[in-house]
């Protein structure tokens, strides 16, 4: 049987055939020099050295210049230890705003004139075999396989199914989700038809997480594909991007990983709202300019994109790092790492920026960004081990560095206006000291040049917004675009509210990462919680004890920079705002009707709101009817219990039972095993038993087939 005959059998209790792929864990730092001299650059490598020298070039000329003004604000009257401290820390700020802003020139210059993007048609013909490998932990059921279902007839419709088998590939630990997953499995097989090569697998143990969860498919059927399309949980590709991806990999022998662009969708609370329009009217102009100075040595962000199954199995083996978590153990961001290793190994890692028909969501609520962040926040963090990595190109390294200070620059610009408000102390209540042991006409205490520092604060911020205002004016520059975000007057509308909110909710984030990156340097590992995807309502307490030491420093900087100089104030007045307004302001983040208020006054809108993408429409559809099913929100075990058919399926789906010695079981098994003995009926043998107790038990065949004989107990 040959292999696309033996993926035909589309049988629920297992999946295809295994091709096993060698995936060698390799040591990161022992690579020899010879091996290192062996690696051999693509064939179709060409560096975009004119782009990268004008943004090295670009951001060492911003930094110079904001240097020199800056030392000329503050070496009025000689420069004091905290005055060089403020100077520090203000050049590491500025960089980092200024990269953006060259690299946003670099995107401006791509895409100006070439607004109207167009999705690339399909080929004639594909020759490669390609998984659709969707990675799924605690998610909703009916929204996943829905949006699978979506895709899959999408890539039908473009006569390419032959091409694509699809995987979820579960690592779930809710038991009830779990049994809600196989059946939306069930329904979705039922729903495709004998014909459509859709598979389902979950992980009794989440082993190294979703590096580990497709770590296992690539192991075991990588060796049946060419190429593995990772999607996220909540991401969508239109068939016409999948094909379109899939024709460039073919068209490409030295690629090992395309990464798509993902615009936000399908979002209506406040706070999401104001990330989704951000995301599609700045993020073109930020992906076309680091995908062209970028160029084949990118980044790969763990989602929406295509990768070459040798290079992955080759070159992407992930170790643990030395030393215990948050540092050491299992790596969380593997997605940056994954990718750095893949051209180290001498593939390409590339973007295409105006591919449309990648999509994705994001999370509802100020708070709800916080914990996925804090998560974010040590994964990049970790990278720190990794900079020293033998054979890394120069760019994978920097990818490293641009992720480890995303999260630094919190606590320095928290250290920054902490030293502005202590040299504001300093001149008001210290006095000036006239005895030096150097000889000196005038005593010495802090002194500022004020129209000098307007002008500097003035351009900082123009530096900071223009990477915005780039993206608007190709923006509007689209006549689709434009119309779609309900006209010119609305859109710039949409525009300034996004620059006001986003500045109210940077010096909340601000406090935000800082906290977590002290908690990080202090030792504390964080956990690996499943996102909420739709509703941003938190209960009012959680969120004033949450912002409560937040809203607290607001004031006592407010009434602090009163007693100081009323300047200090007006200079801090963004940072105070946020701050004295954070609980309010994180209650309405999360708020739906405020956000779907700002919908229907046409402001914050996007084009693929007013012209809904067909496969946003079915995957929304096809996860209404599975929820109408009643696939989401049931007790698995009662699931089971009252349906012979989905007892019967379940079990052809569990894994073969490994092997152990005599008599040893796992704990959870025996206590699961003595309270199905014991309960009279399923609704108290339910009542008695704990998740983990229940998720033994539905492993368990024989505990299954007692559990099946139990009455069910009260309706």
């Amino acid at each position: 049987m040959t292999t696309v005959e033996a993926l035909a059998t589309n049988t629920p209790e297992a999946m295809p055939p295994e091709a096993p792929l060698a995936m060698p864990t390799q040591p990161l730092k022992r690579w020899s020099k010879d091996q290192v001299r062996e690696l051999v650059a693509p064939k179709a490598w060409r560096t975009p050295w004119f782009s990268r020298i004008f943004v090295f070039s670009g951001l060492a000329i911003a930094v110079v210049l904001g240097g020199r003004e800056m030392y000329g604000v503050v070496e009025v009257g000689g420069v004091t230890v905290l005055e060089w401290a403020l100077l520090g820390l203000f050049l590491v700020n500025f960089s980092w705003i200024a990269l953006a802003f060259v690299s946003a020139i670099v995107g401006f210059v791509a895409l100006f004139g070439k607004a109207a993007i167009a999705t690339p048609e399909p080929p004639d013909k594909l020759v490669s075999r390609n998984a659709l490998v969707m990675p799924i932990y605690n998610e909703q059921p009916s929204r996943v396989f829905g949006a699978m279902q979506a895709v899959y007839e999408e890539i039908a419709k473009l006569g390419f199914a032959g091409h694509y088998d699809c995987f979820l590939v579960s690592d779930t630990t809710d038991p009830d989700v779990w049994i809600a997953e196989e059946r939306a499995f069930i329904a979705l097989r039922e729903a495709l038809g004998p014909d459509a090569r859709v598979y389902y697998r979950h992980r009794p143990k989440n082993h190294r997480r979703k590096a580990g969860n497709i770590e296992d498919f690539v192991t075991r059927w990588g060796g049946s594909y060419d190429h593995m399309v990772i999607f996220d949980a909540d991401s969508l590709m239109t068939g016409h991007a999948i094909v379109a991806l899939t024709a460039a990999m073919e068209a490409d022998p030295d690629a090992g990983i395309i990464q798509t662009l993902p615009l936000v969708i399908n979002r209506n609370t406040l706070f999401a709202r104001t990330q989704q329009f951000a995301s599609r009217v700045y993020g073109p102009i930020i992906a076309a300019g680091i995908g062209v100075w970028y160029g084949r040595d990118g980044n790969y962000w763990g989602h929406n994109a295509i990768i070459r199954m040798e290079a992955f199995a080759d070159g992407a083996g992930l170790p643990d790092l030395k030393g215990r978590p948050p540092f050491g153990g299992l790596i969380m961001s593997h997605d940056f790492v994954e990718a750095a290793l893949i051209r180290r190994k001498g593939w390409a890692v590339y973007m295409l920026p105006r591919l449309e028909g990648s999509y994705e969501e994001s999370p509802p609520s100020l708070i709800d960004l916080s914990a996925r962040d804090r998560r974010w926040c040590q994964g990049n963090l970790q990278h720190s081990a990794l900079l020293a990595t033998r054979g890394l190109y120069p760019l994978s390294r920097q990818h490293f560095l641009n992720g480890i200070f995303s999260y630094l620059a919190s606590p320095f610009w928290m250290f920054m206006l902490l030293c502005g408000i202590a040299l504001a102390l300093q001149s008001k209540f210290i006095r000036p000291e006239y005895f030096t042991d150097e000889f000196a006409m005038f005593p010495a205490w802090p002194r500022f040049d004020a129209e000098r520092a307007l002008t500097l604060f003035a351009v900082t911020m123009a530096i900071l917004i223009a990477p915005k205002v780039f993206g608007l004016i190709v923006h509007l520059m689209n006549g689709a675009s434009r119309r779609g975000s309900g006209g010119a007057i609305r859109t710039v509308i949409s525009s300034i509210l996004e620059i006001i909110l986003s500045s109210l909710f940077a010096p909340i984030m601000m406090l935000v990462q800082s906290s977590s990156v002290f908690e990080i340097l202090a030792g504390r590992a964080t956990g690996w919680n499943p996102q909420r995807r739709d509703d941003g309502s938190i209960p009012f307490k959680d969120i004033a004890r949450t912002h409560g030491w937040h809203t607290a420093l607001g004031a006592v900087t407010l009434v602090s920079g009163a007693l100081i100089a009323p300047s200090l104030v007006a200079w801090m007045s963004p940072t105070i705002a946020g701050l004295l307004l954070a609980i309010p302001l994180s209650w309405a983040s999360g708020n739906l009707a405020w956000g779907l208020a700002l919908k229907r006054l046409g402001l914050m809108l996007i084009p693929e709101e007013t012209n809904v993408p067909p496969i946003a429409t079915a995957a929304r559809d096809y996860g209404r009817r599975l929820a109408e099913l009643g696939v989401d929100g049931a007790d698995g075990l009662r699931a089971l219990h009252s349906d012979e058919a989905l007892l019967r399926e379940h079990g052809r789906m569990l894994p073969k039972g490994a092997s152990r010695p005599r008599g040893q079981i796992e704990p959870d098994t025996v206590m699961a095993a003595a309270k199905i003995t014991e309960a009279e009926t399923l609704d108290e043998a339910i009542s008695w038993l704990t998740p983990k107790e229940k998720t033994a038990l539905l492993h368990d065949r024989a505990l299954l087939s007692l559990a099946a004989r139990l009455p069910a107990g009260q309706p």
